[in-house]
């Protein structure tokens, strides 16, 4: 008899432990377990999407007649871990073998590594084939390269699975389309709503259940409108590629104040957790794009987003694991100002990105990157810290995408094997961008004193501070010529600025 283990994150009815089910003797396990709810503090919000997405799985399975055992957190027999899970289950059924696809997070592969002995029972660990590329593929493709950077291996991509191809090369003659996808919120924009499903029994059950037992975990539990199963999560699809999509690739990077989804898909939490299959994804924005409802530049940026970025930063991941974990370029060591938890600062830009990540365990990947990020970028905290807090803020965070994302891309802490410079940006960007500068008690355009936006000085603080590493990257060059023609006066003066910033910070005072 064979014992199946699915993970939280395996919801899909394809995934490589299922597909050659006995349904009349194996045995399939899905467990609750408190051990994965709380090695971060999870936002409730996530936490109550996958339990509730868990059960809904589990009723579909078991309405296909396999043999389902499912542990509820509140179970007071749950051992409180996979491991305990699965030796409980070993121990009341006649097990010789468990079978698993490996899961997404380092720390669980290794700790697979040493089941076999702890079980005495074989323990089998299947790829995870739900990806378009192997983790084997990406090595291959990077061996030899001196930068792998995500444009050639997205070309690669595009020409494997043939998404926006034609005999020649690309669709309309370019990979790319980034250029296009830049604007500025337009005034009286009207951004259509996202996909919101009612709450059901299964659902409701679950809110309570979070409620009672992560009390002190972040985030709001409601209002909660997340899909959690298959079908739900392809209408979430079907409602951006049909409202959304049109207008996507022109205002992605825009950041409007009380629009936290503008015109993005907020699908990641679905594909992360293999409610959505990525290749559908792809062939219905590229079918919108045939069909005339939606322009080049959206969804190849979209595709890009899946078929690029998703595939890559996992291959970088597990490249580069473990050592990517303590990747620390910069020598970062500031602690996470507590204004990331509470919201609690006059910064605007960075309150309402707090604010809709404590709402929505969401916030699109401009707000990520070019505020929550840059913020944690210039004023140099310490990556450990700055991992964890988007680990468990956000709904789509697993370790594979998560890592990568900031400790490559938001924190240049892996000294530019993913990015090839920092993305560090003053408080001109982000007003540029957003309407956020407009309704701050800091002024973008000041540059130094009381008034100044904090991005301002912190930005030219993180430009000298890091200078005996950075100088030398030809994409800044333009910065520290701008440095070097510096006068002494301008220079102190942002010294100045940032000691009280940050003197301000350490003493608890509102900033």
């Amino acid at each position: 008899m064979k014992l199946r283990l699915i993970l939280g994150d395996q919801l899909c009815h394809n995934v490589s432990s299922l597909v050659d089910v006995e349904a009349q003797s194996d045995i399939i396990l899905m467990c609750e377990v408190r051990s994965e709810a709380t090695y971060v503090k999870h936002h409730k919000k996530k936490i109550a999407f996958i339990f509730s997405a868990m059960r809904h799985f589990a009723a579909e399975l078991a309405d296909q007649g396999l043999n389902v055992r499912y542990v509820r957190y509140d179970d007071p027999d749950n051992a409180g871990s996979l491991l305990g899970e699965v030796a409980r289950a070993v121990d009341e059924y006649e097990i010789d073998e468990v079978i698993v696809t490996t899961p997404g997070e380092y720390r669980l592969v290794e700790d697979l590594g040493g089941w076999a002995k702890a079980l005495d029972v074989k323990v089998t660990v299947r790829d995870d084939d739900r990806f378009l590329s192997t983790a084997a593929e990406f090595e291959a493709w990077a061996k030899g390269r001196k930068q792998l950077r995500m444009e050639f291996f997205y070309r690669e991509m595009r020409r494997k699975y043939s998404i926006l191809m034609e005999q020649d090369g690309p669709i309309g003659g370019q990979w790319n389309y980034d250029s296009e996808n830049r604007k500025p919120p337009a005034t009286g924009l009207e951004v259509p709503p996202t996909y919101k499903a009612e709450p059901d029994a299964i659902t409701q059950e679950v809110i309570k259940l979070v409620e009672a037992n992560f009390p002190d975990h972040f985030g709001d539990l409601s209002p909660f409108h997340f899909a959690v199963t298959h079908d739900q999560a392809v209408l979430a699809l079907k409602e951006f590629t049909d409202r959304r999509l049109n207008l996507f690739g022109d205002y992605q990077d825009a950041m409007i104040q009380g629009e936290p989804w503008m015109y993005h898909s907020h699908i990641g939490l679905y594909l992360n957790c293999g409610l959505l299959d990525p290749l559908e994804c792809i062939q219905r924005a590229q079918a919108a794009y045939h069909k005339g409802t939606a322009p080049l530049n959206a969804v190849e940026g979209f595709i890009r987003q899946i078929l690029g970025w998703r595939e890559y930063v996992r291959g970088m991941y597990w490249l580069n694991m473990p050592n990517y974990k303590t990747a620390n370029f910069l020598e970062a060591k500031r602690a996470l100002p507590e204004f990331y938890w509470t919201a609690d600062t006059q910064m605007n830009c960075m309150r309402q990105c707090v604010f809709e990540t404590k709402q929505n365990a969401y916030a699109h990947h401009i707000q990520r990157l070019m505020v929550l990020g840059n913020f944690a970028l210039i004023a140099g905290l310490h990556p450990d810290e700055v991992n964890e807090w988007y680990m468990l803020v956000y709904a789509d965070a697993y370790e594979w995408v998560e890592l990568p994302n900031v400790s490559g891309m938001i924190l240049f802490a892996d000294g530019g094997q993913l990015a090839s410079k920092p993305y560090a940006a003053s408080g001109a960007y982000i007003n540029k961008m957003s309407n956020y500068c407009g309704y701050c008690r800091y002024k973008h355009t000041v540059k130094n004193g009381p008034t100044a936006c904090p991005f301002n000085y912190l930005y030219w603080d993180f430009i000298a501070r890091n200078e005996g590493k950075l100088r030398g990257n030809p994409r800044m060059g333009f910065m520290y010529k701008s440095l070097d023609r510096m006068s002494d006066e301008k220079r102190q003066a942002i010294q100045d600025d940032t000691r009280r910033f940050f003197k301000a910070i350490d003493d608890h005072e509102k900033v």
